[in-house]
């Protein structure tokens, strides 16, 4: 019977989809696929423009039950929905889905057979800031009345993602709205978050660094897609980091110099054939 690596699957929207665009010259999921290499499968399966809603439909289809050699859904999953969930209801939109409908529909797909099945760790997703400065004029430009998407409602999605993974022990959170939203705020000089509307927000009528992270004010740049990778890599790392032989260590396959077809002079003194 064939071997199966154990998988890390990215199931979201178009912020996942595009971890496998190298047109920057970063690629999240090429990033972590080489740090697991050998050891794990990356699989994306991000949907671009799906909600929580649309992701609970096809969850049979993407994902099946534990088999003999079927794939091990380990990091079943990296959790990233919310962006399209949280759109405003325009007659030219039809993505949103009530907050407390989302909030259930986080829950269902988290806690389903298929899923559950398989017992991996789950990993949930907060949805990336929003500059609704920058999506208004965009938005307008596509034949929307005004925009999709507002500040002050994608954050109160990614903080329903915060109180499901606070609801379900086991269920890590991975806060990307905070980690993108910190480091505009870092380098935004003599913003204060503390006296006055978000950046992004029309309220306050400042993008700041917000520009360069979200340059159509809702998908991820380079760097961004970096401070996601960094909070994501030493979650699947720690089973190897740091040991003696990380090199070679969790393998599915063993390494060279441990293969049982080797002479076992040549495998003594750790040499090639």
């Amino acid at each position: 019977m064939a071997v199966s690596n154990p998988q890390i699957v990215l199931f979201g929207d178009s912020i996942f989809q595009g971890t496998a665009d190298v047109s920057s010259g970063f690629s999240l999921q090429a990033a972590l696929q080489a740090d697991v290499l050998r050891r794990l499968d990356v699989v994306n399966r991000g949907f671009s423009g799906y909600n929580t809603s649309n992701a609970l439909s096809i969850l049979p289809q993407v994902f099946a039950p534990p088999s003999p050699g079927g794939p091990e859904l380990r990091y079943l999953k990296f959790i990233l929905f919310g962006a399209n969930d949280a759109c405003v209801q325009l007659p030219t939109n039809f993505q949103h889905v009530p907050i407390d409908r989302y909030k259930e529909n986080l829950t269902r797909i988290i806690t389903h057979p298929i899923i559950t099945a398989h017992k991996p760790k789950i990993f949930l997703v907060t949805p990336p800031p929003l500059d609704q400065i920058r999506v208004t004029v965009l938005d307008r430009a596509n034949g929307h009345p005004a925009a999709a998407r507002q500040t002050k409602r994608s954050a109160a999605y990614s903080e329903t993602v915060r109180q499901v993974a606070a609801e379900h022990p086991g269920v890590t959170l991975i806060d990307l709205c905070k980690a993108i939203m910190d480091r505009a705020i870092e380098k935004t000089p003599g913003f204060d978050p503390t006296k006055g509307p978000a950046l992004g927000d029309p309220e306050g009528g400042v993008r700041g660094y917000l520009e360069h992270l979200l340059p159509d004010g809702l998908h991820l740049s380079a760097e961004s897609y970096r401070i996601f990778y960094d909070l994501i890599r030493p979650h699947v790392v720690a089973e190897w980091a740091g040991t003696r032989d990380e090199d070679r260590v969790g393998f599915v396959l063993p390494d060279w110099r441990e293969a049982p077809w080797l002479d076992e002079d040549a495998h003594l003194k750790g040499k090639s054939l």
